[in-house]
């Protein structure tokens, strides 16, 4: 058997709310243990500070206008990452061989190759004393990717870990949400791409008109009236930028503008309806090769948490793709991503491929991040 590594991902998503941490043992290959979970929420400071800084980065040109302040930020989402990783460290008597350090994207834009993440993996690795793994995604762009999604090939080991029998859809709803399609169990045999919202509007929209930071289990979206016609509009204007063919997403391709002036329930219940018609329609498109297979569509991410938004997605598709949470296969769902990034620090440390021109439009499959060790 193949050497197994230990290795802790950190994963911050488009939230932007804190921190998902997982501890996997993994070859990089074929086999992999997930150790385990935790979720550490920003402090106030730091949870604002970001949302302001990410509101007035609509640009290029706005990352280098904003130097001083995105500095000053890394620096306090650096601190808090060492923070909460020597605690992870204390609780376990594994010895972590490296940290996967996903940091905080603050703008994404695949139409100019451009992917920011902001986090000091130098300054990580110092605090931590610990071989850090971070950057991931600009060796794809270099590569002509888009950077995104990477977490496909893990979701391929996942798959073949649990035996589950392709063809199988795995969703991920977080902010953005993306699927990756596996018809067969072969090494290169498997699609993805980001389909489009997943919970960045509803939460939005949540967080500027209510003390929460989102609709627990889509309660509020319950209780309020859909408005079809600025709905019907909305899912018009969506068409024109799901065809210019690109395979990522960043939440500030979509926007709030066309159910202002609605109360809070009925914006969350529009919201709501065009984010699952959305996803449901997205997956119904990437999967009309193969409609007359039966399909296992498993959801992992926060907005599988989502009733009302899982029971649009349901009632969007047909009846040969089947809803089912990847919880129900024995994986934690809300730690899919963090587990990935551990995974993918692994490959990265054995020069292996992270990323394909079938996930990310990559001209060749594509390493993965900077490894750095200073201490």
């Amino acid at each position: 058997m193949k050497k197994l590594f230990t290795s802790l991902g950190l994963m911050s998503g488009t939230s932007g709310d804190g921190v998902d941490a997982s501890i996997i043992s993994s070859d990089g290959k074929y086999h992999y243990n997930e150790i385990l979970n935790r979720y550490f929420e920003y402090d106030q400071k730091i949870y604002k500070n970001l949302h302001d800084l990410r509101a007035k980065i609509l640009k290029f040109d706005d990352l280098i206008k904003n130097t001083n302040e995105i500095d000053i930020l890394e620096r306090e989402i650096t601190i808090f990452h060492a923070k909460i990783t020597n605690e992870i460290l204390k609780t376990t008597d594994k010895k972590v061989d490296f940290i996967g350090f996903h940091g905080q994207t603050i703008y994404h834009n695949p139409h100019e190759r451009i992917s920011k993440q902001i986090g000091d993996g130098n300054l990580l690795s110092q605090l931590i004393k610990k071989t850090v793994i971070y950057n991931f995604r600009q060796n794809d762009i270099k590569n002509g990717g888009e950077g995104a999604p990477l977490t496909p090939i893990f979701h391929k080991l996942i798959v073949k870990k649990k035996k589950i029998e392709p063809p199988v859809c795995i969703l991920n709803i977080g902010g953005i949400s993306n699927v990756t399609v596996l018809h067969e169990h072969k090494n290169d045999n498997f699609l993805s791409r980001d389909i489009g919202p997943g919970n960045c509007l509803i939460d939005e929209w949540v967080k500027n008109n209510t003390k929460h930071k989102f609709d627990k289990n889509g309660e509020i979206a319950k209780s309020g009236k859909i408005d079809e016609l600025i709905l019907n509009q909305a899912l018009d204007n969506f068409e024109n930028i799901f065809n210019k063919k690109i395979l990522s997403f960043d939440i500030k391709d979509f926007s709030l503008g066309f159910v202002r002036g609605l109360n809070l329930e009925d914006g969350a219940a529009t919201l709501t309806d065009f984010t699952g018609r959305i996803i449901g329609e997205g997956i119904y498109n990437f999967l009309s090769e193969a409609q007359d297979k039966s399909w296992k569509v498993l959801v992992c991410g926060g907005g599988r948490k989502n009733i009302t938004l899982i029971n649009k997605i349901k009632n969007t598709i047909p009846k040969n793709l089947e809803i089912q949470y990847i919880d129900d296969y024995g994986i934690d769902g809300d730690y899919v991503e963090s587990q990935a990034f551990a995974y993918l620090s692994i490959r990265s440390f054995l020069k292996l491929p992270i990323s394909f021109p079938s996930t990310t439009g990559c001209k060749v499959p594509s390493i993965g991040g900077i490894i750095v060790k200073n201490f």
